[in-house]
């Protein structure tokens, strides 16, 4: 389950990047980071709700 988080948050910081680089593709940089927000809060939640079964 992490390498797959690890896996996603690396993408969404490249796409991050080739947005802000490329000034015509700011909203891929601006989806990057929500998306790059979001996969840590469910990796979060996921982890917090494991160790409450557990």
């Amino acid at each position: 389950m992490w390498t797959v988080l690890i896996i996603l948050l690396v993408i969404w910081v490249v796409l991050s990047i080739v947005g802000f680089v490329f000034e015509g593709l700011f909203w891929l940089g601006l989806i990057g980071i929500v998306l790059f927000v979001g996969t840590i809060l469910f990796g979060l939640i996921r982890r917090s709700a494991a160790k409450k079964k557990a």
